[in-house]
C-alpha cells in the first residue's frame, strides 16, 4: 500500500468509489422502497402458497441487501486494488 497518492489519482479513487456508492445506494433504494410499493399488486401471484409481494417485501429483500453487501464489498476491493491502496 503506498503512503501516499497524488491528488490525480486520489480523485480518481474517489470518483470510482463515489460512482459505486451512488450505485449500491440506488439499488438498496430499488429493493428497500420500490418492491414494497408493488407488494399489493405483487400479491396477486402466488408462489409454494405464498403471496410474491409477501415474499419479496419479507424475504426478498434481505436476500437482495446480503447480495448487496457482498457485491460492494468485491468492487470496492477490486477500485482500492486498482490504484495501489488495498488491505492486506
Amino acid at each position: 500500500m503506498s503512503e501516499e497518492l497524488s491528488k490525480e489519482v486520489a480523485e480518481a479513487h474517489w470518483a470510482k468509489t463515489r460512482g459505486l456508492m451512488i450505485t449500491t445506494l440506488a439499488i438498496w433504494a430499488f429493493f428497500g422502497f420500490v418492491i414494497n410499493f408493488f407488494a399489493v399488486p405483487l400479491n396477486a401471484i402466488t408462489i409454494i402458497g405464498f403471496p410474491l409481494g409477501y415474499y419479496m417485501a419479507a424475504q426478498g429483500s434481505l436476500i437482495a441487501f446480503v447480495v448487496l453487501i457482498f457485491w460492494y464489498c468485491s468492487r470496492q476491493n477490486s477500485i482500492d486494488e486498482e490504484f495501489d491502496v488495498a488491505e492486506d
